[in-house]
This record gives structure tokens, C-alpha cells and sequence, in this order.
């Protein structure tokens, strides 16, 4: 019979070749009872620096006899394991008048396109960006020279934005798709340990390769996908969605649709604007901007892990901090061990750092974002004021930095200090093209500054070493999330035209890779038990 058992204490040194002889012991049997086992759940508990181990669930084979006198004595830590499956999603009956089309190649887009493939209904995929091998050229060239491409960057490629970052894969989501999610990365090429590591990531070397073997099995299906293609418009009657205009480089086409599925990114600016102008309901939504802090890996692991420091299974350590200034929460967003900052812009007036690891994690610097919330009181009273003031930071960055992708950078000492540092200290920016030495307090508002200085402080109380003089800060990060909700309703629908399904995190439903994925799988789904597959109509 198979047990879930948790609350598993492993020490650091001990391998997974013991997993079964420990489960044995920690339930009070023979080494013999217990015929397999795998994990499912792997967590460093680091709270104690003198006693830093690892705690494990599991799926362990239990001889019959002994689960059945386990499971009677109510153990909170042992309980029956049932496999779970995939759900059976029943298509419906209405017939589709027109394509189903997919905007957005991110991570809602990918997955609601691969299970609209699955399903039989051959989506149209229309990515405005590039696919990934092309696309990674383009941003090298970018990140060497400073010559930007507006179509094929960071924020619009195939893979979505998300493919140039950690490639981390937690998700507050409870939603059981989220298993779903992990298991189709693994199939596609993610490393196994996906699956029960506790802070999962993939890094954007094996990330790439992902994305591209399910974009190939989706067009084996029977979808089809478009690069260098972007909706510049909708045609409606009715109050519904009947046809998109897309753009693409060999001229314009009038595509018609039965549904369109909007999981842009929340750089598609242009995007919101057409959106807007064609009347779907919108609105500002709360989010967060700052710039990105580097230190050296080996302080935080130091920091986090004491002696275990470079342990090798422990990899680079990672950090999560808070604080609060009045109402406005200061937060460390999106960490990357053993990464670098990099430039994220999609317009050649705009500077935009994110962060980025390899799988490995193994480069010099850690780098976060420092971020201060943002609301709606904050700018102006319009459905795209949040992103007006996101391009003005941007832009005043550009102009700090001077042109050419250079990003306006300081010292953590010189900008608690408020002036411009006169050079780096034992800590190279990562960041190209290349920063500038900058008054940062000139670049972002008021407030942000403010916070950013606050919670520098406070974070360096929290985490010995954080604020340190020398420490790297580079502006200006604003893309945390998007700063409007495209509405729609319980049937995912936009709330003001039909047929149109905004999902995602450029939509406003999703906070990572993960979150995306789900939501695009939940769009689809909606799609799927509406109407009845072209395969079956014939």
C-alpha cells in the first residue's frame, strides 16, 4: 500500500539512497516493510544555523499489514497516497465560427495553447517577438551594443519574459493544475527535481529548450503559430469578438475568430492602448517598482547558511525580506542566487532591469529587486495611468543612463547618503550594456526613493551584510506586474465583449510562471467545454 509520510528530518549529509531504511525507522519498522519510496517534497530548514537539515515528504510502498496498523493510529504525518489524474475536460457543443486564436506565447499562452491542441482544436498562435533561438540573438545584441529591438527583446519573444529570469516555478496557487504545470515542464526537458523541491526554478539556460520543444509539439498537433505577428485590432458585432487584425511583416491580415484568448505580456503597451480605444473594460490595479540590488553569493550563503556555507547540496542561498513604510509594503521581489541584472526594455527611450539565472546559479553576484508598492491613488485617475507612470521612471531612467542601454546605477552607502557614487567598490555591476554612476534619488519619485532607502535599512538588520556601503543598486525596475486588470467574468469572458478571454499576467490574473500557466490552462479549459472542436464538426 502506498503512505504519504511528512515531517521527514534528513541531515545535510545523508543521501536519498537511504530514504527507505530512514522511513523505516521513523515509522517503527523493518527495513524490509518498506519496499520503494520517492520524494515528493524537499525543504531546507535553516532556522537553527547549528542544526540546518532538510525536511522531506515521500511516497513510500508499505507492506499491507503494517499501512493498515499505521493508518489506524491517525498519525497527522502519515496518511493513504492516491495517484492523482489528470481531469477529463468535456468539450462542447457550440460550433466555433471562425479560429481559436492565441495572443501571447508566454506562459498562459503556451499552456492554453498546447491544451487547446491536445483537444483537437488547432489554435492560430500569434507571438509578436521571435522564436527563442532568434530571439536570444537579439537580446545578446542588445545586451552587448545597446541596440535594441523593439519587436524581439526581453518582454516579447516566444517563451514571454519569463524565459529570460530564474525560471522559478513557486506559486501561491493551490489550484491542483499547478501539479499539472510541473509535470508537462518535466516532460518537455525540466529537471525532475522540479516535482518536490521545495522552491523550485529552472533557470533560463534549460528554460529555452522547454519552451521550444512545447511550441514544436503544439504545431504537431495541429496548432499553428505566427512570429513577428501582432494583433493590432479587433472587429466586433454584437458585442462580441468576430475578427483580429494582425500585422505581420509581410502585410496585414483579417483573421476570423470564434474565440481570442489575450494572454499578452505586460509590456504589449501599444496593446493596451488599442484595447482601450476599442472599448474592453479596464482597470488600474496595485503594483510595485524599485531597482535591483547585487551582492556576493558567498555573503548570503554565509548569511543564510553560517558554516554549511558552499555545501554542495545545498546550491546558492536565497532570501525573502519585508518591511513596511506607513501603508506602502517594501519587499525583496523576484531574488536570482548566482545571477546577474539584466536589461529588460522594449522601447529604445526606456531603461528596465530584471533578474536572471542559469540553472546552475553559480555566477559571482546575488541580485533582488527593492521594490515599493504602488496604488492607484499614486498616479493618474485613468485605466492606463498605471502604466504612464511606469514609462516615466523608465524614461527618466534612459535619460540618467544617457543612451546606448546604459542603466543608472550606485552604491547602496551613496544612496542612503543621497549623492553619486564616485565609482564601485569590491562589487562589479552585472548589468549590460554597462551602467552609469548616478544620484538614483533623482531618478525615481519621491516616495519610491524613500521606501527603497527604509527598507535598505531595515534589510540590513534583518540580513547581516545586506547593507552594506558597497552594495550594487541599478534602475529602474517596474515590470513586477502589471499595472491594470483587463475585466472579465466568472466565465473568464472580458466583461465588455464577448468571446475575448484575457488571462495571464499581462491581463492582470497572474503573478509568475506558474500562476500564468495555470490561468492560461483554466482559459482554455473554458474555451474547450463552450465550443465543440473543429475535428468533430466535420
Amino acid at each position: 500500500m502506498k503512505l504519504r509520510i511528512t515531517n521527514i528530518k534528513q541531515p545535510i549529509s545523508e543521501g536519498d539512497e537511504l530514504l527507505t531504511t530512514r522511513i523505516a525507522n521513523l515509522l517503527g519498522l523493518e527495513k524490509q516493510q518498506v519496499a520503494s519510496a520517492r520524494i515528493t517534497r524537499r525543504a531546507l530548514d535553516a532556522r537553527k544555523k547549528q542544526d540546518v537539515h532538510f525536511l522531506l515528504s515521500a511516497v513510500a510502498e508499505v507492506e499491507e499489514s503494517a499501512a493498515v496498523r499505521l493508518l489506524a493510529r491517525a498519525n497527522t504525518h502519515v496518511e493513504a497516497y492516491v495517484e492523482e489524474r489528470e481531469n477529463e475536460i468535456s468539450t462542447g457543443k457550440e460550433i466555433l465560427r471562425g479560429r481559436v486564436i492565441v495572443v501571447g506565447l508566454g506562459p498562459a499562452g503556451l499552456f492554453a495553447a498546447y491544451q487547446l491542441a491536445k483537444h483537437g482544436y488547432a489554435p492560430l498562435v500569434l507571438e509578436r517577438g521571435d522564436a527563442i533561438k532568434q530571439r536570444a540573438n537579439c537580446v545578446e545584441r542588445y545586451w552587448a551594443t545597446g541596440e535594441l529591438d523593439e519587436e524581439s527583446n526581453v518582454m516579447f519573444g516566444e517563451g514571454g519574459a519569463g524565459t529570460f529570469s530564474d525560471g522559478k516555478l513557486t506559486s501561491r496557487s493551490k489550484d491542483v493544475r499547478g501539479e499539472l504545470v510541473l509535470h508537462t515542464l518535466m516532460r518537455f526537458g525540466a529537471p525532475e527535481e522540479i516535482s518536490y523541491v521545495a522552491k523550485p526554478h529552472i533557470g533560463t539556460d534549460r528554460l529555452r529548450g522547454v519552451v521550444a520543444a512545447m511550441r514544436r509539439e503544439i504545431e504537431r498537433l495541429g496548432g499553428e503559430v505566427r512570429f513577428r505577428a501582432r494583433l493590432t485590432g479587433l472587429e466586433q458585432k454584437d458585442g462580441r469578438v468576430t475578427h483580429a487584425i494582425v500585422k505581420m511583416s509581410n502585410g496585414t491580415e483579417r483573421v476570423e475568430c470564434a474565440a481570442l484568448l489575450l494572454t499578452i505580456g505586460q509590456g504589449a503597451r501599444d496593446t493596451y492602448q488599442m484595447l482601450l480605444d476599442a472599448g474592453i473594460a479596464m482597470a488600474p490595479k496595485p503594483f510595485a517598482v524599485g531597482v535591483r540590488v547585487e551582492h556576493p553569493q558567498g555573503m548570503i550563503d554565509c548569511a543564510q547558511l553560517g558554516e554549511l556555507a558552499g555545501h554542495p547540496r545545498l546550491g546558492a542561498a536565497e532570501y525573502r525580506l519585508t518591511a513596511q513604510q506607513g501603508e506602502r509594503g517594501i519587499y525583496t521581489f523576484c531574488m536570482c542566487p548566482g545571477g546577474s541584472v539584466i536589461a529588460s526594455a522594449s522601447a529604445k527611450d526606456e531603461i528596465v532591469v530584471n533578474g536572471m539565472s542559469d540553472f546552475a546559479r553559480d555566477a559571482e553576484n546575488a541580485n533582488a529587486a527593492v521594490v515599493v508598492q504602488v496604488y492607484p491613488t499614486d498616479f493618474a485617475d485613468h485605466p492606463l495611468g498605471g502604466m504612464q507612470f511606469q514609462k516615466q521612471m523608465e524614461q527618466a531612467a534612459f535619460r540618467a543612463g544617457g543612451g546606448d542601454g546604459i542603466a543608472p546605477a550606485s552604491t547602496l552607502g551613496a544612496f542612503l547618503r543621497k549623492e553619486t557614487p564616485r565609482g564601485f567598490g569590491g562589487i562589479k555591476p552585472s548589468y549590460r550594456p554597462g551602467v552609469a554612476s548616478c544620484d538614483l534619488w533623482r531618478v525615481l519619485p519621491p516616495f519610491v526613493a524613500a521606501g527603497i532607502s527604509e527598507g535598505l535599512k531595515a534589510f540590513g538588520r534583518q540580513l547581516r551584510g545586506f547593507d552594506r556601503d558597497d552594495a550594487v543598486l541599478t534602475g529602474v525596475e517596474t515590470r513586477t506586474s502589471a499595472p491594470l486588470r483587463i475585466l472579465r467574468g466568472e466565465n473568464l469572458e472580458s466583461a465588455s465583449c464577448a468571446g475575448l478571454y484575457p488571462a495571464g499576467e499581462g491581463a492582470g490574473y497572474a503573478g509568475g510562471i506558474v500562476s500564468a500557466a495555470i490561468d492560461g490552462l483554466r482559459t482554455a479549459e473554458a474555451v474547450i467545454t463552450r465550443f465543440m472542436p473543429p475535428t468533430k464538426m466535420g
